[in-house]
């Protein structure tokens, strides 16, 4: 009501549109009133939706633009904010941001049925007790006006941590997930004994170099069972959380550099910001970091 005849108050008057609007509609505000809500000073929750709501956005926006209520629920903690999730609902809808939705799976690799696989080493259960237990890789794809640029990732799936990547105009192995496996191994300076690296039936994976390659780092090749749809559902869903929440948002993508500079941004972000419902809202450098932490922590009090 208020804001309604601050609209039209210079065109028809306060007191006639209070007058006829009273007549006409049950409990419209009066004159009086109005001038009196008009001098009241405004309350504590109007004050504090002015602060949170462009917070919220600027928080969307630093985020990809993915966040729903959950996260940024969690975030908004984080920052310091004592907020509930229904409030948080509440101000995501009038700073008109919501999170990203994803689409339906889709299949980029093909399953090579003609040489003897690995057995299933995980059989669906996509947890680990610590870091450099158990990753799971999987490709994607981008269309680009140049063609499409082919993503590979590995995942550790202790602490959800993107830990290799690589971005390439071929799905041959050599220039796709044989450079995102060499990454993850360097990065942990090339042994990669106790690792379980397991992977979908794809010919990428299960070709002669990649599985050599695989077992030469001392890793343990895992791959999961023909028909089922959960063989390799950890790494699908890193693959459907990347173009829901960088694909298709920035796109369209003009070149394969373009999508390999953005793929770079993101896993940093995916890494040390974004916030994982799986991990208690933690990102996955502070779970990995909590791990070594209480590892040493329980070394020292035995010594």
């Amino acid at each position: 009501m208020i804001k309604f005849i601050d609209a039209y108050r210079d065109r028809f008057g306060i007191e006639f549109l209070c007058r006829t609007l009273h007549a006409a509609v049950r409990g419209f505000i009066t004159s009086r009133g109005y001038r009196a809500a008009k001098r009241r000073l405004p309350s504590a929750r109007p004050l504090r939706d002015e602060l949170l709501v462009p917070e919220i956005r600027r928080l969307h926006e630093a985020n990809y633009g993915v966040y729903g209520v959950r996260k940024m629920h969690a975030l908004l903690q984080r920052e310091g904010w004592e907020i509930g999730r229904d409030q948080t609902a509440r101000l995501m809808r009038l700073a008109d941001v919501q999170g990203v939705t994803r689409r339906a799976k889709t299949f980029t690799t093909r399953s090579d049925s003609g040489r003897d696989l690995p057995g299933d080493l995980v059989n669906r259960a996509f947890t680990a007790v610590a870091p450099r237990c158990l990753w799971v890789a999987d490709i994607t794809y981008v269309a680009t006006w140049s063609g499409f640029a082919y993503v590979a990732f590995i995942t550790d799936v202790y602490a959800r941590k993107i830990v290799g990547w690589s971005v390439a105009a071929t799905l041959k192995t050599e220039a796709l997930p044989l450079q995102a496996l060499d990454m993850a191994a360097w990065n942990i300076g090339g042994d990669l004994s106790g690792v379980t690296h397991h992977s979908d039936h794809g010919s990428n994976y299960m070709s002669l170099v990649y599985t050599e390659r695989v077992r030469e780092l001392g890793a343990m090749p895992s791959t999961g069972t023909f028909g089922d749809s959960y063989d390799n559902a950890l790494a699908e869903t890193v693959n459907g959380l990347y173009k829901a929440e960088l694909i298709r948002r920035r796109g369209p993508w003009r070149t394969v550099e373009e999508v390999e500079l953005a793929t770079l941004e993101h896993v940093w972000w995916w890494n040390h910001q974004r916030l994982h419902e799986a991990l208690d809202y933690r990102t996955p450098v502070e779970v990995e970091a909590a791990y070594y932490a209480e590892t040493r922590q329980s070394v020292t009090t035995r010594a």
